[in-house]
């Protein structure tokens, strides 16, 4: 019986597929960052007129920490009250099962058909 020799691959298609997959990598994290589809939240849920650490509900430590990283009241509003929006559409929700549904069962399709041709490689049809 045969010992199975996977196939060699060359240093040009290693390094082609290790760049390939970091840029899937920096697209998959950043993209919804630049589409502005995550991240830090948008909108303030309730302004404060006149903010003063107080009004903003920080204490001493906390305010004379953001005094140290160089904010203000003013400067520091936005992003102490800014809150994330939970909430999602039932279409998206439905849509992102159906997308990773089908990765899942492309993936068994794909796996199934290389373990066939190992299988085949190995021990003939």
């Amino acid at each position: 019986m045969a010992h199975y020799v996977p196939p060699k691959q060359g240093k040009a298609s290693q390094l082609f597929d290790v760049v390939v997959l970091v840029v899937l990598t920096v697209g998959a994290l950043f993209v919804p960052l630049w589409l502005g589809m995550a991240g830090a939240a948008k909108t303030v849920a309730a302004p404060v007129t006149e903010p003063t650490w107080e009004a903003l509900g920080q204490n001493a430590a906390q305010a004379a920490k953001y005094e140290a990283l160089g904010y203000t009241p003013e400067t520091a509003h936005d992003l102490i009250l800014a809150r994330f929006d939970y909430s999602f559409s039932i279409t998206a929700l439905l849509t992102m099962i159906a997308v990773i549904l089908l990765y899942y069962f492309l993936i068994l399709r794909f796996s199934e058909v290389e373990y066939r041709e190992v299988i085949s490689e190995k021990f003939g049809e």
